[in-house]
């Protein structure tokens, strides 16, 4: 009975994990409200949400055994988006207010890895991890690219909880770089390597637990 509920309850984990995932990176569409700095905003962004799938997805991955787990709670992740997103839609703000990032073809390349190496742990967090950290800007540049004019939406309909402190003094643009997606796959692609680990060590960890 006690093996049945850990396995039951390290499920609903998923679920859980999945929402507070979301719910931590539930700003990734607001770099294009922060005008004058949405480049670097985008990066930010960009290496957190590849970070935070990598952990998660290689997490519960590795604990089922099954490809296709990280696109499971990528998909968890996504959906829940789409709610928080009503949610402002229903306040009154437009369609574009939200931009919901791009997890679910990173982290089908997550299980790709899995299911092509035959469930090598190791070449999940090293190929798997560097697909994901190069992936996720592209996708989401490229999805950006779908939203309506976002300047226009950005001045029109400004975020009420800004902090006046956050408010741009001037614009950075090209101060720092010139290819936010470059930047931010190249960063994603180092510092998502050592997050897929964490995620497998974790795994390691729960699986002592559930042997207590």
């Amino acid at each position: 009975v006690m093996v049945w509920l850990r396995r039951t309850t390290h499920y609903l984990f998923i679920v859980v994990v999945a929402v507070n995932s979301t719910l931590l990176t539930i700003n990734a569409g607001d770099y294009i409200f922060y005008t004058d700095w949405a480049w670097t905003s985008f990066v930010v962004f960009s290496i957190s949400q590849s970070t935070m799938l990598a952990v998660g997805a290689v997490y519960y991955m590795l604990f089922t055994g099954v490809p296709g787990t990280a696109t499971y709670y990528a998909t968890i992740m996504t959906i829940y988006t789409w709610v928080a997103k009503g949610a402002w839609f229903a306040l009154g703000y437009p369609y574009d207010f939200i931009v919901v990032p791009v997890w679910i073809p990173s982290a089908m390349l997550l299980d790709l890895t899995y299911w092509a190496t035959r469930r090598n742990k190791h070449a999940v967090m090293i190929i798997g991890g560097t697909l994901v950290g190069l992936s996720m800007p592209l996708f989401n540049m490229m999805n950006l690219l779908l939203v309506r004019d976002p300047l226009e939406v950005a001045f029109k309909y400004p975020r009420p909880t800004l902090p006046a402190y956050m408010t741009p003094i001037e614009p950075q643009v090209g101060k720092f770089y010139n290819s936010p997606v470059a930047l931010g796959s190249g960063a994603g692609a180092v510092l998502t390597v050592p997050m897929a680990a964490l995620g497998a060590k974790l795994n390691t960890w729960t699986y002592r637990w559930m042997a207590a």
